[in-house]
């Protein structure tokens, strides 16, 4: 499975992509095939968006995330960027290419060459969702603890609410 991760940050006036870059990686890998993508917003320099994806079971996941949380709190942002962080998950449900020239015919989602059963995302997507949020908060009650605490928002609507 292909979990993905969007998170949206902004720097603090003065604080360029170096030294965010500098504070933002990592120090250990997860262990897993994991893609990191770090993109600036065209809009808005000041704006950071990171773009995981990462291929996992649930366990490995749980795994990667009590690693972010350990790489982030020996690795603190906070003298580098805004306090509020905008947290985005889910699963990648398929895989296009659209390389081609000219016409395309539909193709049945997939990934990685299996079929998407959408009626199963839901309970897999509460189950991600679950994982995150205990790392959350774990990972922001040590901050508290430490007296950084960043503003985090995570769209926590009921799995019902979002389809």
């Amino acid at each position: 499975m292909k979990f993905v991760a969007m998170i949206t940050r902004t720097l603090k006036p003065g604080k360029t992509y170096e030294d965010y870059r500098k504070a933002w990686f990592h120090s250990k890998g997860f262990g897993v095939p994991t893609a990191m993508y770090t993109v600036v917003n065209m809009a808005n320099p000041r704006e950071i968006i990171s773009i995981g994806i990462i291929d996992c079971d649930l366990e490995q996941l749980n795994k990667g995330l009590q690693i972010e949380v350990e790489d982030r709190l020996n690795h603190p942002l906070e003298d580098v960027i805004e306090s509020t962080i905008v947290r985005n998950f889910g699963v990648v449900a398929a895989v296009d290419d659209f390389s081609a020239e000219g016409d395309l015919t539909y193709v049945q989602p997939q990934v990685d060459g299996r079929l998407t059963d959408f009626n199963q995302l839901p309970l897999v997507l509460e189950s991600i969702a679950n994982e995150i949020r205990k790392a959350s908060f774990e990972r922001d009650r040590l901050r508290k603890e430490r007296g950084k605490y960043l503003v985090s928002t995570i769209d926590d609507r009921p799995q019902k609410e979002r389809f």
